[in-house]
């Protein structure tokens, strides 16, 4: 302990003794930032920070205001007292979003506006004032990805009319999606910790050229925080320690994260840990949503109780940790070896909208939990730049290995046997990346991957009047895998600066293997071992042409594929009530086929409207339709006689959309941005067509921003339309215990909307405060699809200090 004040002193007396020595980082990436001119009122006194972002304010008064001023960063303004022992002055980017820098599009860093997909960027500022509770919800304030949440621990997104499995979610460039991914909602997002991620690049539309199967509909690349190096031999320290509350769902958060920097070495720690309760509908709106009553467990049995307070939605809370350790070793300017460890694990979550389902007039389930959600993942990046090789200029090197787990308990109403499901994957990577420059207009990026998938699973029937424990149908295939291997190549022309010209290829093996003999023991299946391979070629091609400094046009069209994976081949599981989905080994891949175009105008930086529209069409669709095993429609599953289903190639989709964004630039400090999305789409089933399930309904939002750099203010509005009766999928109005009832009594997805007002204030130059009070009206609303109604009205606090 003493040792501990000691450091802790000496810490505050060297900060003590460099009051006066400052350096200037940019705000986003800590770098430092050369050639700041720092100045007062009158000009009469000016200093310039060196190549280190280093600059001595002895020359200025305690009581003056100092300015500090560079091209490519907002202005800031600051009195040397207000400084007060703080020795780093962050500066914030000016660059619209023509001018940032994306990795996820080629894997190495480009700029935006070379790129002829849309990307939505966000960094850490905006997620620091933004303040997502989960992943989710980090990327459900970009304002173009919809958020479906079955239960509070739930978030699965949809973009561009496509979800699940058809999305790809990548963590420092390492695929995320595993073997058991599946069709149905998914929430391994909300395993991304938000306070460790730097930054995210949201690719809307295809991704198969650089990521391969599953990236159909869009691209989720999270970038998490990177050690930073002090460059001298002294030690650079950092420290954040965040405190948050949020009243709808009593949430209670701690975090810390401290970087540890040397000339050479890097380590940065971060850890998360939340507690969610019973998560508060609105009071305003459909009476359906409502929670009147809920089973409880006893001693002598379930029982019905009555919800003394409907707007609580009874059982939802849980809680969650996050761990983080990253290390960074540098030898040179050219050369750099990273390592992540990462690690969540949830406790147990109810499914909240299983529990709400009636049959013959009672509550149907009397528990049915996810168990802990785990994920971990260990991965090793070596970066070599700026090579005499005649291949390549930059190579990246990728190796990484990630293991999920998670389970499943249900039980009925008044049934004495629980059914357990659990699954496990291992999951092995190596990405091998290039970038060559092969003249000053041309660039070459390619690269080839491997990745194997290992999955477990078993299943079990207890009966919890005796804890006796018998083996039953697995979900899934134990032992199956799951195995992918790729080359890609992606070529980038750009013959002046307002003119960029970008495609490329990629060649796609994939083998899934599966033996069913366990299963068969209860499923009798017509054969015991599947095998499936498929080989997938996708391209892309688009340009960007910039003709004049107000207009730029996107124009791309691309193909992409998912193969079947496990989850697709193998699984057994109740799709919906009355219905068990069986294994099916004669599956082929899905292709989708598509094409955007975006129109950005800029008019000198103070109106820019951004504009695109898309078209896709899936073809071969992997969907759940009626099926026969060994020429029956109907088995017994888990004690109730279910119709057959089985995922097949049975459907074709065509979707389509429009998006609009305006960003309008009132003054330096107050800004108005608004964005509205607009997706449909049809479905083949049977021989007519019907709406696509995961269309989400038309949505957006708009800001006014206020940002005076120590105080900044966000009123803003979300709002999603209305998809009545005849607008939802077939799937979606079977689950009529989740929608509101129109007039005829169908269900239907009533339109929303939320008044949110959110503040941030930098008390000190150590302790920022941030507050929301979201939907301040207090609606009682979905988002669609979703088994849980949304938060009523919600008032977050959240403090941090940084040392």
């Amino acid at each position: 302990m003493k040792f501990f004040y000691i450091v802790f002193f000496l810490l505050i007396g060297s900060t003590l003794s460099q009051a006066q020595n400052i350096k200037v980082l940019n705000s986003l990436t800590k770098e430092p930032v050369f050639g700041v001119a720092i100045y007062n009122v009158d000009k009469s006194k000016s200093v310039v920070t060196n190549f280190r972002g280093e600059a001595d304010l002895n020359v200025f008064l305690e009581t003056e205001i100092i300015y500090f001023k560079h091209l490519s960063h907002i202005l800031k303004k600051i009195t040397k007292r207000k400084l007060g022992q703080s020795n780093k002055v962050y500066l914030v980017s000016n660059t619209q979003g023509l001018d940032e820098i994306v990795i996820s599009a080629s894997k190495f860093e480009q700029s935006k506006k070379d790129i002829p997909q849309k990307i939505v960027s966000t960094n850490k500022e905006s997620i620091q004032f933004t303040n997502p509770q989960t992943g989710a919800d980090l990327l459900e304030n970009t304002g173009q990805v919809y958020i479906q949440k079955s239960q509070l621990g739930g978030g699965s997104p949809m973009i561009r009319g496509f979800s699940t499995n058809r999305l790809l979610i990548t963590v420092d460039g390492v695929r995320m999606n595993n073997a058991i991914f599946r069709g149905g909602n998914l929430q391994n997002v909300i395993s991304i910790d938000p306070f460790s991620i730097q930054n995210t690049e949201v690719t809307l539309g295809s991704g198969s050229v650089i990521y391969g199967s599953d990236a159909i509909g869009g691209v989720m690349s999270f970038y998490t925080q990177k050690p930073q190096l002090s460059y001298t031999d002294s030690l650079l320290f950092d420290a954040n320690m965040i405190l948050r509350y949020a009243t709808a769902s009593d949430e209670k958060t701690e975090h810390f994260d401290f970087n540890l920097g040397y000339k050479k070495w890097a380590f940065v720690t971060n850890a998360s840990y939340t507690d969610f309760g019973d998560l508060r509908m609105g009071s305003q709106g459909p009476d359906e949503y409502l929670r009147p009553e809920f089973v409880l467990a006893t001693n002598n049995g379930d029982v019905i109780i009555q919800n003394n307070n409907p707007l609580a939605q009874k059982v939802t809370g849980y809680n969650q940790i996050n761990l983080m350790q990253k290390a960074l070793y540098k030898p040179d300017a050219n050369l750099s070896f990273d390592l992540g460890l990462f690690y969540t694990a949830t406790s147990d979550y109810s499914r909240y909208d299983r529990l709400i389902r009636y049959r013959g007039g009672t509550l149907r389930s009397a528990e049915w939990n996810y168990g802990p959600q785990k994920w971990f993942m260990s991965n090793l990046q070596i970066t070599k730049l700026s090579s005499n090789s005649i291949i390549y200029d930059k190579i990246k090197a990728t190796v990484a290995y990630q293991n999920f787990q998670e389970s499943r308990m249900d039980r009925d109403f008044q049934s004495n046997i629980r059914n357990l499901r659990e699954e496990a994957v291992d999951a092995y990577s190596f990405n091998l990346d290039f970038e060559k420059q092969l003249s000053t207009k041309t660039e070459l990026f390619y690269g080839l991957e491997y990745i194997y998938n290992k999955v477990k699973s078993s299943g079990d029937e207890e009966d919890v009047s005796t804890n006796i424990v018998t083996p039953t149908v697995s979900r899934y295939p134990n032992g199956a895998s799951w195995q992918s291997a790729a080359v890609y190549t992606s070529f980038k022309y750009k013959p002046n600066t307002r003119f960029v010209f970008q495609s490329g290829l990629r060649f796609n093996h994939v083998i899934s293997k599966a033996d069913f003999t366990e299963n068969n023991t209860y499923l009798n299946l017509p054969f015991s071992t599947s095998k499936n391979e498929a080989g997938a070629l996708t391209g892309t091609a688009g340009i960007s042409w910039s003709p004049n400094n107000t207009l730029q046009w996107k124009l791309n069209a691309s193909s992409a594929f998912r193969a079947p994976n496990i989850d697709d081949v193998g699984k057994v599981f109740d799709s919906e009530p009355g219905s068990v989905v069986v294994p099916n080994e004669n599956l082929r891949p899905e292709y989708a086929y598509g094409g955007e175009l975006g129109l950005k105008l800029n008019f000198g930086d103070k109106v820019i409207l951004d504009m695109n529209t898309y078209y896709t069409y899936l073809d071969n669709a992997l969907v759940r339709r009626n099926y026969t095993l060994n020429g029956e429609n109907e088995i017994v599953y888990d004690g109730e006689l279910s119709n057959v289903q089985a995922i097949q190639n049975a459907s074709k989709a065509w979707i389509y959309g429009f998006e609009v964004g305006a960003k309008i630039n009132f003054t330096n400090q107050l800004k108005l941005t608004t964005q509205y999305n607009i997706i449909g789409g049809t479905e083949v089933e049977g021989n007519i067509e019907v709406p696509v399930r995961h269309a989400a309904p038309s949505f957006g939002n708009t800001h006014l921003v206020w940002d005076s750099g120590i105080l900044k203010f966000d009123a803003f509005a979300n709002y999603n339309g209305e998809l009545s009766f005849y607008q939802l999928a077939p799937s979606e109005t079977e689950k009529d215990y989740i929608y509101a009832l129109d007039a005829k009594g169908n269900p239907y997805s009533p339109s929303w909307y939320t008044l949110n007002l959110r503040t941030q204030y930098q008390l000190t130059n150590s302790i920022t405060l941030t507050a929301s009070l979201e939907n301040i009206t207090d609606q009682r609303y979905k988002t669609y699809s979703s088994g849980i109604a949304a938060a009523g009205r919600n008032f977050i606090l959240a403090l941090k200090y940084s040392l």
